[in-house]
């Protein structure tokens, strides 16, 4: 990262790193295994025996809550339609609620999706108890409820909640909303366009909001609208049995920002990095940025592309296992590092929500190697046009004045010496030039400096 810095230090306006997307599940601990959810409803509840109609009174009274819910709140509740993307549809309403500066849930969007369940059989031979039945775990395709909400310290979140006993839940957030939400809190300035900061007052101040998004920032935050949101559980029967859920990371994307003052230097230096990392990021390399070696017993993918995603708009990745590097440009001065897994496995890391500051430094550590990489494999010449914008005219006002002539043999090596000393052309004093040029190319000077007077 310090070579990249020092590289384009003079074309970039700040960098940044922080979590982009968090994809989070929780779960019922308690209620998660079968003999667990006999106990509950035999010993808490008081039912005797667990059939289908029992565990439909539980869905039953939920779908009525979640109905009677939006009713009172005067929030729009629809199903979901196939093959179209709502996030377009809930701009306008979320756009209302910053306007007035408000908090809670903007829409309820209902959906038939695949979901973890119990299913409940009588037994295929009588048993000694007239009560027994058969409960085990499967998957099966019922009503599933999204909250679009938007949240007082994290921002715009959605929560998605499952309708059938045990009612898991499953909660997406974005890092950059939290950061948003904390700038205003501090009262700076700031410009954001979807996911990306293009310009703040304070880059250091930044870096220290996406820093404070910690476990239990968003322990808290889950907590209160599961609360708010989900299945509702009697006093007794929530001290009978621990009905806290359990957080587990399902899906990371981390991200390192690199915002450059003009458009000119980053659709080259992107294009660039994609050629060089086409042809430079072999199995060992990728292995090593992502910090471990490349061996036969690799299981997983291990390979890079260059994806056209839109018209023009292309996103290079480089796969590991589950996880993947990519990079793409946007905004026409943003170009993004993102590092995304969906089994933290994969980095030795443990998914629970606690172990979040652990993913945070491991995902930190391996973007910050692609982008030595990257700045290792472009340390080589300038391939910008910036020779031949010196040599374009130049404007100003009602005044023209010719560009340099780079054709120059002499212009040829003043350049040549000032680009190969360092990376930047500033910083060069007048004294030091001419010496330079002379040792460079081996010139005798065509004049000799003046011996100084002895004092009498």
């Amino acid at each position: 990262m310090e070579l990249f810095a020092r590289l384009f230090g003079g074309l970039l306006l700040f960098v940044y790193h922080c979590f982009d997307r968090l994809v989070i599940h929780g779960y019922l601990s308690g209620l998660s295994r079968p003999e667990q959810v006999v106990y509950f409803f035999r010993e808490v509840v008081g039912v005797p025996m667990i059939t289908k109609e029992v565990l439909s009174q539980r869905t039953n009274a939920y779908q009525s809550w979640v109905e009677a819910y939006a009713r009172n709140h005067q929030i729009p509740i629809e199903w979901a339609e196939k093959g179209v993307r709502k996030k377009d549809d809930l701009q306008p309403p979320r756009r209302r609620m910053e306007r007035a500066d408000r908090y809670g849930v903007y829409f309820i969007l209902k959906s038939m999706e695949q979901g973890s369940t119990f299913r409940s059989t009588p037994p295929k031979y009588p048993t000694a108890d007239p009560h027994y039945r058969l409960l085990a775990q499967q998957r099966s395709r019922f009503t599933h409820y999204y909250f679009y909400l938007r949240d007082e310290v994290l921002g715009p979140m959605v929560v998605r909640v499952a309708s059938f006993f045990p009612f898991h839940a499953t909660y997406w957030l974005n890092g950059h909303h939290f950061m948003a939400q904390e700038l205003n809190r501090e009262g700076r300035s700031f410009r954001q366009n979807d996911n990306a900061f293009l310009a703040v007052d304070d880059p250091q101040a930044l870096q220290a909001a996406a820093d404070r998004l910690t476990p239990q920032v968003i322990r808290e935050r889950l907590e209160y609208w599961t609360l708010v949101l989900g299945p509702k559980f009697s006093r007794r029967e929530r001290a009978a049995l621990n009905l806290r859920r359990f957080y587990a990371v399902r899906q990371v994307e981390y991200c390192r920002n690199f915002v450059f003052k003009r458009h000119f230097p980053i659709h080259r230096l992107f294009e660039r990095s994609c050629e060089l990392a086409l042809w430079r990021l072999t199995a060992h390399k990728i292995s090593e940025i992502f910090g471990t070696r490349f061996s036969r017993r690799h299981r997983g993918k291990l390979h890079t592309t260059l994806e056209q995603v839109d018209h023009g708009h292309h996103v290079f990745r480089a796969y590991w296992k589950n996880g993947f590097l990519k990079q793409y440009e946007k905004f026409s001065t943003f170009l993004r590092n993102e590092l995304c897994s969906n089994n933290l496995t994969d980095f030795g890391l443990k998914k629970g929500l606690d172990h979040l500051v652990a993913v945070r430094q491991k995902f930190g550590q391996i973007t910050d190697r692609f982008a030595a990489f990257q700045a290792l494999t472009l340390n080589v010449h300038v391939d910008f046009p910036l020779l031949q914008r010196l040599a374009l005219p130049v404007t100003v006002g009602s005044a023209r004045f010719p560009g340099i002539k780079i054709q120059d043999t002499r212009l040829i090596r003043l350049m040549e010496v000032l680009l190969h000393g360092g990376t930047r052309l500033a910083g060069w004093p007048a004294r030091q030039i001419h010496p330079a040029i002379l040792s460079a190319f081996g010139l005798f000077p065509l004049w000799s400096e003046p011996t100084p007077l002895r004092p009498a």
